[in-house]
């Protein structure tokens, strides 16, 4: 099977080097821009400020192979499915941010964990639900 994926946009980050990017998202860290191209702009369209999306990217610098890695903060070893990794088959990030504005064809969020002009793959509203967390530990 293969798919075809097509970029909406690029993300605007401050963060230049893998070394710079934090290791997930913080919704009190810096704003970020989602930068939709003109001619995705118009699925803008009734966004609103405050509200909660899901934002899909592209880890383009992944290594793609590396199916067991070690937790950063306990250094136990988990498959990649049980991490938030940006290490994986299918480098595809995913956060769920609140809208803090818009300029033009782009939304301003916060807190995102990439590389400046990361590919914006989607934008969806976000549906939150309390669920459990279980962990490879």
């Amino acid at each position: 099977m293969t798919a075809t994926l097509q970029y909406i946009g690029q993300i605007r980050t401050q963060y230049r080097t893998l070394q710079e990017c934090p290791r997930n998202i913080d919704p009190q860290g810096p704003v970020c821009k989602l930068v939709v191209e003109q001619d995705y702009s118009a699925g803008m369209t009734g966004l609103e400020k405050g509200q909660l999306i899901l934002v899909l990217y592209w880890f383009e610098h992944a290594d793609r192979n590396d199916l067991v890695q070690k937790r950063h903060n306990t250094g136990q070893e988990c498959g990649v499915f049980a991490l938030r990794s940006p290490h994986r088959p299918n480098p595809i990030a995913a956060a769920v941010v609140t809208i803090e504005g818009f300029e033009k064809n782009t939304i301003l969020v916060r807190g995102l964990d990439c590389l400046d002009r990361t590919p914006l793959l989607d934008i969806k509203p976000a549906l939150v639900n309390e669920s459990v967390n279980i962990r490879c530990d």
